[in-house]
């Protein structure tokens, strides 16, 4: 009777030990499995919902130029931009190590999908396309609001700071910019004149004014504008030398869109005719043929804004 005892005690603490290693054996997985990081995210708001993007991508595809130019100056690299749109102090990303994802309006979706990235970043420009690169990875539209230009730009550059963990440099590229904002500010408010903008394409004119693309002359660096009824759209509105010559400005800033895109630079036969040559501005040698490059195509980035900014002061004698 005893040894039948022994017997079964033995066998049932063989059943339990089993028990507990297979619990134990359960437990370990669950461990493994709860102690394995979740990826890092930036919540980033959109108009269409907040957007969770990871932290630290690093398979970016960046089509708007601006994005490009400031993490050029990070030092972070994409994997894929559109090449066909470069702007000459970009050049480097048109090479082999880069894929090219297509045009600022014509996007390469098979290559881009090709590309594999962890993340897409557009902007004004291929916003209709935004579904369609939703379906290929997070996408995040980063466009500068022209009617609060500096805050809008400013909160864009503290999201990449956040998603690629460069916040201290992103602040201190901010601040020298604001300084140059200030010191630009203080020439113009002492030299007391006002200012028109305007696209020189093709032979035609387009007037830009206060919340407009080019607004920042006026709405961030004070130059009244020689027209305060400029129509506010994307392409400006539409002007002609008589239109030029009768606001009379002090200034005049021209954006030359053949020189940005690669066509013919018209921008100087177009702007400085009969008409336009008994302005104030061309009087005086204000008429001002502003960077393209960074006005049309790159605006919004560290790089560019900085540069932007420095030319209009440079220009300003007062």
């Amino acid at each position: 009777m005893k040894k039948w005892t022994l017997g079964l005690t033995l066998i049932l603490a063989i059943l339990v030990l089993a028990a507990c290693g297979k619990d134990a054996g359960s437990t370990t997985g669950a461990a493994a499995g709860s102690s394995t990081a979740e990826t890092a995210t930036v919540k980033v708001a959109q108009t269409t919902g907040d957007v969770e993007v990871p932290q630290n991508p690093q398979r970016v595809v960046v089509f708007d130029m601006g994005i490009l130019d400031t993490m050029d100056q990070l030092g972070i690299k994409p994997v894929a931009v559109p090449q066909d749109n470069l702007p000459p102090y970009l050049k480097k990303y048109a090479a082999s190590d880069y894929i090219n994802a297509g045009g600022l309006k014509e996007p390469d979706f098979e290559k881009i999908s090709e590309a594999a990235p962890d993340l897409i970043i557009i902007s004004g420009r291929q916003a209709d396309s935004y579904e369609e690169f939703s379906k290929i990875a997070t996408t995040i539209n980063l466009s500068v609001d022209t009617n609060d230009y500096m805050n809008s730009f400013t909160q864009n550059m503290n999201i990449i700071g956040e998603i690629f963990g460069k916040q201290d440099q992103i602040k201190q590229a901010l601040t020298a910019i604001n300084d140059e904002i200030k010191a630009t500010q203080d020439k113009v408010k002492k030299a007391d004149q006002n200012a028109l903008i305007v696209l020189a394409n093709e032979g035609s004119l387009s007037a830009y004014g206060a919340g407009s693309r080019f607004g920042l002359i006026h709405d961030v660096l004070g130059f009244k504008p020689a027209d305060p009824n400029i129509e506010a759209s994307t392409h400006g509105q539409s002007v002609s030398p008589e239109y030029v010559a009768e606001k009379n400005p002090d200034y005049l800033f021209v954006v030359d869109r053949g020189s940005a895109v690669g066509e013919d630079s018209s921008g100087k036969a177009t702007v400085e005719n009969a008409l336009v040559k008994n302005t104030n501005a061309y009087k005086n040698g204000h008429i001002i043929y502003l960077n393209p490059y960074y006005w049309y195509l790159s605006g919004g980035g560290l790089q560019s804004v900085s540069e932007m900014v420095k030319e209009v002061g440079d220009a300003v004698q007062g």
